[in-house]
């Protein structure tokens, strides 16, 4: 009896296989680069849309060729990604039971896009765009938007386009979108410090201190050489009270580059908190020699100075 039961099992184990596998799909894609040619180690995230958290990453071959099995079948989301290239997505629907083709994506370099921009400028961008700032500088919001828009529908692949639209939608009170103008302006150009500065700052304000850290922590580790970043990160982790963290990173800050005075005022704040008196004293007075500008930092550091430095 044992016996049959096991073969009974085993069968039901044997004709179930195939049909377990049959629930899943499969992905087959490219990745392109300015010249048509296949794009080597670019990064893909493969994100079911269905309403449940699925995530899968897979990276491509020297041919620019990727696959991706077992996935269940709906909409998902393909997103590309490699340091030096603009960032690409699509959205397309993979099969049940069989290879699905995923449209090519195709990735322009940053100094292929800047090419571009420049470019563009050339054919006649730049008086649009200085007649659209000097709207936003007068603070003429309907009309500013109206030309920056008119400007992005024509030059899409120009992120300081969206960042100034960004920048409009933030007076206007909408937030949502600005946080969409500014994540358009980093996407576009992956490098864009001005966009992700601007998106971070918003994080903040609306008290999403986990997106900001988020941001901030892939932006810095993206680009490493770029000490603004390495800056905006530090405040980042300043606000969130990771004081130890924040420290070191304003630290790599100023060795990457001296001029980023603003680090000094945060390290100095952060020593303060440590009751190192001796040690804050130096960071903020380095920070008041750098002739920082009139604004809420210096006033700070002035009255901390006053509290801690012994009255002669």
């Amino acid at each position: 009896m044992k016996r049959f039961l096991f073969s009974c099992a085993l069968a039901f184990v044997t004709l179930a296989a195939p049909f377990a596998q049959a629930q899943t799909g499969t992905a087959r894609g490219r990745v392109l680069d300015d010249k048509d040619q296949g794009l080597a180690d670019v990064k893909i995230k493969v994100e079911f849309q269905g309403g449940v958290t699925h995530i899968v990453n897979v990276t491509t071959n020297k041919k620019g060729e990727y696959t991706q099995v077992g996935l269940h079948p709906g909409m998902y989301k393909f997103t590309a990604s490699k340091d030096g290239y603009q960032g690409g997505y699509l959205e397309t629907k993979v099969n049940l039971g069989e290879v699905t083709a995923i449209p090519d994506i195709k990735l322009h370099s940053i100094e292929s896009a800047r090419a571009a921009a420049a470019e563009a400028a050339g054919a006649g961008l730049a008086g649009p765009f200085k007649a659209a700032l000097e709207l936003l500088q007068a603070n003429k919001l309907p009309e500013a938007e109206a030309a920056f828009s008119e400007l992005a529908a024509k030059n899409p692949s120009v992120p300081q386009i969206h960042y100034n639209l960004g920048q409009i939608h933030l007076r206007q009170g909408d937030n949502a979108a600005a946080e969409a103008e500014y994540r358009k302006a980093i996407e576009v150009e992956a490098g864009y410090v001005e966009g992700y500065i601007a998106l971070s700052n918003l994080f903040m304000t609306t008290r999403q201190m986990d997106k900001a850290l988020e941001l901030m922590q892939k932006a810095a580790t993206d680009n490493p050489a770029e000490a603004k970043l390495q800056l905006q990160l530090g405040v980042v982790l300043f606000n969130s009270n990771k004081y130890d963290e924040a420290g070191a990173t304003f630290a790599k800050a100023l060795a990457d580059d001296p001029t980023m005075s603003e680090a000094n005022y945060y390290l100095g704040t952060i020593a303060v908190t440590q009751n190192k008196v001796a040690e804050a004293v130096s960071y903020l007075e380095k920070y008041m020699a750098s002739n920082p500008p009139a604004g809420q930092n210096r006033q700070a550091a002035e009255g901390l100075l006053g509290y801690l430095k012994p009255k002669k």
